[in-house]
């Protein structure tokens, strides 16, 4: 009987002369030094990514905070601009004319206005509780405004009366003008002389009981010096101080007369003012709503239907 070879179920092999190999050993340590490094730079790289979005992001986010800032500061801003009135309310404003251009007109002795004739009716010293309101009727119901540059003293003199008068009148459409709070010429002008702090001072008087009675949002660019600019010497400080602030001394170039030589009466008053407006496009004419102006109320209807009957506008200055 043959023998039976013996079987080795062993899977392993003996390996003969299988030796340590350095070389193969550094590749793979350097394989793995520059797995490990490209890994720390990749995680490098994406941390300082990271932090140059939050970066950007924070810039971006400040950026708009800020823009955020300044549109709701100029929507404010453009708020208080609606709020603020200067010298008529704001309905009336398209029946007003820009004052410092018509003060730069009436200097240069230039009445033209391009073909188209226009007239400012212009009451001073007032308001007085016994002449305005007589002004204010005739006006309404002539459908047409005016300009009137009150005395802060006045206006305390008539009290409630006076200070409803200034309401009324701005709610009508007319302009609000400063004359002075004193009206003293020995106290603005001494010696003939502007003396600038006491004018600019005395002024101020009347703008803060305007901003009292009108509210804190009035203001008026436009004044009348008492006897008129052209009637004082040193007046150049003066004028400095309201090209400074946007702001216009208004004198006139017609009149009713009713302020200068005797006393007139109405038809008067009326011949004055057709014959010192004659021939001039451009009309500032200069009347008074004080006390004993009585007879000026009485003329104003006819004044008003002279101007109308000539082709001219009516209009305010602010």
């Amino acid at each position: 009987m043959a023998k039976k070879s013996k079987i080795n179920f062993s899977s392993k092999k003996q390996n003969k002369g299988q030796r340590f190999n350095p070389k193969k050993m550094a590749l793979t340590i350097v394989a793995f030094l520059v797995i490990v490094f490209m890994g720390v730079k990749v995680v490098g790289a994406t941390t300082s990514y990271l932090a140059d979005k939050k970066e950007e992001k924070i810039a971006m986010q400040q950026a708009a905070e800020a823009e955020r800032i300044a549109a709701e500061k100029k929507r404010k801003e453009a708020e208080e601009a609606k709020k603020r009135i200067i010298g008529v309310n704001h309905e009336a404003k398209k029946n007003s004319y820009d004052a410092v251009e018509i003060s730069k007109k009436l200097k240069n002795y230039d009445y033209s206005n391009n073909g188209e004739k226009v007239v400012f009716l212009t009451f001073d010293d007032g308001s007085s509780t016994t002449v305005t309101p007589k002004i204010l009727d005739a006006l309404k119901a002539g459908g047409v405004n005016a300009t009137f540059f009150v005395t802060g003293q006045n206006i305390e003199r008539g009290g409630d009366t006076a200070r409803d008068l200034i309401k009324r009148s701005f709610s009508e459409g007319n302009a609000i003008a400063n004359h002075s709070y004193s009206h003293d010429y020995k106290y603005l002008y001494p010696n003939r002389n502007l003396n600038l702090e006491n004018f600019t001072s005395d002024f101020k008087k009347t703008d803060e009981i305007l901003k009292d009675i009108l509210g804190p949002y009035f203001s008026t660019r436009v004044i009348r010096c008492p006897g008129g600019h052209m009637s004082w010497k040193g007046m150049e400080g003066l004028d400095k101080y309201l090209d400074e602030n946007n702001m216009a001394s208004i004198d006139w170039n017609a009149l009713n007369s009713d302020a200068e030589g005797r006393k007139k009466n109405a038809d008067e008053l009326l011949a004055q003012a057709k014959k010192t407006s004659e021939g001039k496009e451009m009309v500032v004419i200069l009347m008074h709503d004080t006390y004993g102006k009585e007879q000026t109320a009485k003329a104003l209807p006819q004044i008003i239907q002279y101007f109308k009957d000539s082709g001219y506008a009516f209009k305010t200055l602010a």
